[in-house]
């Protein structure tokens, strides 16, 4: 279990904020931000950086799907 947060997990968990963007985009980031919280506080290594940055483009994709869908209307 990983007690203290190496720089570079802390600053990219600071990439998955949510309280910036809309009520209906927050949803769909929110899980996303617990997630990436979950991870860096129970794991540690290399490995955690890079799936925090994979986890991050998903998140990025995510919010962007649920942007277009909004403002198309579906």
């Amino acid at each position: 279990m990983a007690t203290e947060l190496h720089p570079a997990v802390a600053q990219l968990l600071g990439n998955f904020r949510y309280d910036h963007l809309p009520a209906h985009l927050q949803e769909v980031s929110r899980p996303f931000h617990d997630l990436a919280q979950g991870l860096a506080e129970t794991l540690s290594g290399a490995e955690v950086t890079r799936a925090l940055e994979r986890l991050w483009d998903a998140k990025n994709w995510a919010v962007l799907a649920a942007s277009n869908s909004a403002r198309d209307g579906s």
